[in-house]
């Protein structure tokens, strides 16, 4: 069975920085896409970020520069470290296994960027 759990959320003032982290288990981080997204209230979730199975990275256009995807095979984590925060990043973020059908998804960890 797929389960992922995301932590690293929080609250975080303009500028900050946040690493979240997704904790696998039941498939292996090496053998998915693995993606990022996000959610936040009132629309649809979104891709971030992703990491392709030999290690190819893409960003959406709203976060290029200012977060980096990576993962530890050995503890089957994927991190998503975002720097220069903005108000807009405030969402709730997932991370899920891209080409797994049907998708699967944690709960979430909730980013919260104000002053």
């Amino acid at each position: 069975q797929v389960q992922l759990v995301e932590s690293g959320g929080g609250l975080v003032q303009p500028g900050g920085s946040l690493r979240l982290s997704c904790v696998v288990s039941g498939l292996s981080v090496t053998a998915y896409t693995m993606g990022w997204y996000r959610q936040a209230p009132g629309l649809e979730r979104e891709l971030v970020a992703s990491l392709l199975n030999i290690g190819t990275t893409n960003y959406a256009d709203f976060v290029k520069g200012r977060v980096t995807i990576s993962r530890d095979n050995a503890k089957n984590t994927v991190f998503l470290q975002m720097n220069n925060l903005e108000p807009d990043d405030t969402a709730v973020y997932y991370c899920s296994p891209i080409n797994l059908f049907p998708q699967r998804w944690g709960q979430g960890t909730q980013v919260t960027v104000s002053s």
